[in-house]
């Protein structure tokens, strides 16, 4: 493909103006003053030196160009290719695995006494859910403090197993002051302080932030005096306080098995399964009995129905891409860019193969595409059947889970080859490695080129200027023996008779 010049070559050895392409211009020697006087330059050295060099370097130079735009243009459509198949793959995901068909819903017949909400995995089916009690947290209010001023001292408090020390002196000690010093003392796990100013004098209200019977707020004096006892609360010694609401556990029933929480978000109760405790349920009979509310636990098919649509519009967007590609447009006579290419047409041979398949799903009416409701236009895109796809999920969801995610399922084993072909090891990759590898060669061509190029540039350049300086000796000789001549006397002789 590369010529290489000779920078000690005869000028004899360059191609003659013959030997290019008739569709190159004629190389023009003579310098436009080459008719000019005595000394002048004869040849122009520059302009044929450019023609010669153009001659010689345009058909190498069209041929790299050709053969780099052809690479750079598959480099580009594998990348459009690769690119498809990794948007295409990433609609598998939600249908690739049997936990993404572990999609649940919740339901209660009984909202303004529980809501639920469900996980992955959770246990279809329906439950009584009774509520007795619901949990609650501790509220105490003080006697009335009819004075402006309060004792000093150290008061501990303590919530549930954490407590904290307040000390009242002559800057703070008012029940306004008190209710500051706990609000903000340092470890304070949840115990809010508020003073309310009513007929009879201050009301110090201490409010738990947790609820459950094991939240009860304890109230006791450390500093060996009695100033503030009237603020004590404990076992033995609630006097001094009315219990306005009690540290509870919430109390419930699911299908007869009794249940306790210190909170009325339930977590642990029933696996994958969250119960939102609102309020009581309702009693009737002799003696009182609650009425149950309905939890139903189902499939979630209308996120399930999303999915797959989801996927088949993302299969349908990579078979445009495909065939853009590979195919070819009888209209238009046109070819795509990768039609032939190996690892296009494999990978569409897989992905065909994976789609028309009949998979082992333990169900004869629900193992392919087909059967589902899933099926092949004229032009090879799929569509989704709703009505028949419905009864499937409704009549046979696990068939139609291990359709999809299970052993050779049809999510699983596109996700698995579009793995491979992109993979390390991959069809495309190997591909892209090969395209690159050329690309380079080409470049470290055209590179060499333009070296060789340079090198016949600088020797014609070099033989020509020798050549020039020749001739305009030359020339300048001949001018002087004409001017000598010229001076001769002139001789002159008789005209035969």
């Amino acid at each position: 493909m590369s010529t290489t010049i000779d920078s000690t070559s005869p000028v004899s050895t360059v191609a003659p103006v013959s030997s290019v392409p008739q569709t190159q211009p004629v190389v023009s020697v003579a310098s436009s003053g080459s008719s000019g006087a005595a000394g002048g330059s004869v040849i122009d050295v520059s302009s044929l030196v450019s023609q010669l060099v153009a001659a010689s370097e345009a058909p190498q130079q069209t041929l790299l160009s050709n053969q780099t735009q052809q690479v750079t243009a598959q480099i580009s459509s594998l990348a459009q290719l690769k690119g498809a198949l990794s948007t295409f793959q990433s609609a598998l995901g939600a249908l690739d695995t049997p936990g993404a068909f572990q999609l649940e819903t919740a339901s209660s017949s009984a909202p303004t006494v529980f809501t639920a909400t469900a996980s992955n995995g959770a246990p279809t089916g329906t439950y009584n859910v009774s509520v007795t009690a619901l949990a609650s947290a501790q509220q105490l209010l003080s006697n009335p403090v009819t004075g402006s001023t309060i004792g000093t001292g150290t008061l501990q408090l303590s919530l549930g197993g954490t407590s904290f020390s307040v000390t009242i002196d002559g800057t703070n000690n008012t029940p306004q002051g008190l209710a500051a010093a706990i609000n903000s003392a340092a470890g304070n796990p949840g115990i809010a302080a508020t003073v309310l100013q009513g007929t009879s004098g201050a009301y110090l209200l201490l409010s738990s932030s947790q609820t459950g019977a094991a939240n009860t707020i304890q109230v006791a004096e450390t500093d060996g005096g009695t100033g503030l006892a009237a603020f004590t609360y404990g076992t033995g010694n609630t006097g001094n306080y009315i219990e306005e609401a009690p540290a509870q556990d919430a109390a419930f029933a699911i299908s007869g098995v009794d249940f306790t929480s210190p909170s009325n978000s339930v977590s642990t109760a029933m696996s994958g399964v969250t119960l939102n405790l609102l309020g009581t349920s309702p009693v009737s009979g002799t003696p009182p009995t609650p009425t149950p509310g309905t939890l139903s636990i189902a499939n979630d098919t209308t996120t399930i129905t999303g999915n797959i649509q989801s996927f088949v519009t993302a299969y349908n967007t990579l078979q445009s891409t495909l065939t853009q590609l590979g195919g070819y447009d009888s209209s238009t006579n046109t070819a795509g860019p990768m039609m032939g290419d190996a690892g296009l047409e494999g990978i569409q041979s897989q992905i065909q193969q994976a789609l028309y398949s009949i998979v082992d799903t333990g169900s004869s009416t629900y193992n392919t595409l087909a059967s589902i409701g899933i099926t092949t236009n004229a032009d090879g895109s799929l569509s989704v059947n709703g009505a028949t796809l419905s009864a499937a999920l409704s009549s046979n969801f696990s068939a139609v889970s291990q359709l999809f995610s299970g052993t050779g399922g049809v999510a699983a084993s596109l996700n698995s080859d579009i793995t491979s072909t992109l993979g390390t090891n991959g069809a495309l990759t190997a591909e892209g490695n090969t395209l690159a590898s050329r690309e380079n060669s080409l470049t470290d061509q055209s590179n060499q080129l333009q070296t060789q190029m340079a090198a016949l540039s600088a020797s014609l350049t070099q033989q020509y200027s020798a050549l020039n300086a020749l001739l305009s000796s030359l020339q300048s000789t001949s001018s002087y023996l004409s001017q000598q001549f010229a001076t001769l006397p002139q001789v002159q002789g008789k005209a035969n008779a």
